[in-house]
Parts: structure tokens; C-alpha cells; sequence
């Protein structure tokens, strides 16, 4: 057993006399700073001559904001796709014609788009008589646009009636939304 311990000690001295030479050598490889010497003399520095101040106006965001023109969706989000009537009414209403006459605007500025005059009433009312309303209603919007230079073979109509309602309510504010006339674009936009 001795000579074990023996043999183990000197193994592991020659191990940790071989870890020093390597560090010792690697000791001497390294730089070491050379000594300061004196300063080089710094010449003085000239200011930068000024430039005029021009003021910078920022980039043009690359990203469109709001809808592509001539889209579905420019035509709804600004124009407006709606108009809403009076109770057994198919008059325009005063407040409906600024938006129609921007649907017309917009529909002559893209003459290839059609449309299609889609009208509601609300559930009172029979089957047939809100049929007829909704038809009436549906022209009525036509005929304005008409009016205004769109061309009339661009413009079909389609009544509803009763069976489609914006508001599944049976309240006066539901039966208010549901009295309108659609514009929808069905053909020729972006």
C-alpha cells in the first residue's frame, strides 16, 4: 500500500510541476505595456464651418392609413353604405341626402363599380306590404343617385322586406334601424 501512496504522490507532484511550467510559460508570452513616453503636441482643433440651418420636414409614412381608394371598404368606412326612412316612409329624408349625394360622388369618380339598392323594413307590418315598402325605398335611393349622374344601368334594386334586420329587437330603436336602404357594391371596385 505505501508504494500506492507513494507512486500517487509523485504522479500528482510531476502533474502540478507540469501545470506550473505551462503557466509560467504562458506568463512570460505576454506583453506588457510599454513605458509612456513624452506627449506628440496636439494641434488645435478648427471649428466646423456652420451650414446654414434648413429645417427638415419627417418622412412620409410608407403605410397607408384607412382604406385603399376606390375599395369596398373606402366606399363604407367614407363614404357610407346606409341611409335610413320614417316609419311607412320611402321619401329620402333630408338628413340621407348629403350621404347619397357622396355615394354619387364616389360612384362617378370609379365608373366601373355597380351597385345594388338593397331595401329593409322593419317586422311590423305584412309580408307583402314591407316587400312593397322595402321596394319602394330601394328605388327611391336609385332614383336620387340617378339624379345625380350615376348611371342608371349601373343601379339594380332588390327589396327585403322584413327578413333581413340589422336589430333583431322589437323596440322603436330597433325598428328605426331596421327602416333603411342599403347601397352594395357588387361589381367593378378594387
Amino acid at each position: 500500500m505505501r508504494r500506492y501512496w507513494m507512486s500517487f504522490d509523485t504522479k500528482g507532484a510531476a502533474r502540478l510541476a507540469l501545470i506550473g511550467l505551462a503557466v509560467a510559460s504562458l506568463a512570460a508570452c505576454t506583453s506588457r505595456p510599454k513605458p509612456a513616453g513624452p506627449a506628440e503636441p496636439v494641434a488645435p482643433q478648427q471649428p466646423a464651418p456652420e451650414r446654414p440651418y434648413t429645417p427638415t420636414t419627417p418622412a412620409p409614412d410608407p403605410t397607408p392609413q384607412g382604406p385603399l381608394p376606390g375599395t369596398i371598404q373606402d366606399f363604407v368606412v367614407n363614404v357610407g353604405d346606409r341611409v335610413y326612412f320614417d316609419t311607412d316612409e320611402y321619401t329620402v329624408r333630408a338628413d340621407a341626402q348629403p350621404l347619397l349625394a357622396g355615394q354619387a360622388q364616389w360612384l362617378n369618380r370609379y365608373s366601373s363599380v355597380k351597385v345594388r339598392i338593397e331595401g329593409n323594413a322593419d317586422e311590423r307590418g305584412t309580408r307583402e306590404y314591407n316587400l312593397a315598402l322595402g321596394a319602394r325605398r330601394a328605388n327611391a335611393v336609385r332614383e336620387f343617385l340617378v339624379g345625380q349622374g350615376v348611371a342608371a344601368s349601373r343601379i339594380e334594386t332588390i327589396s327585403f322586406g322584413k327578413e333581413r334586420p340589422l336589430d333583431p329587437g322589437t323596440d322603436e330603436t330597433a325598428w328605426a334601424k331596421n327602416r333603411n336602404a342599403r347601397t352594395a357594391i357588387t361589381d367593378g371596385a378594387r
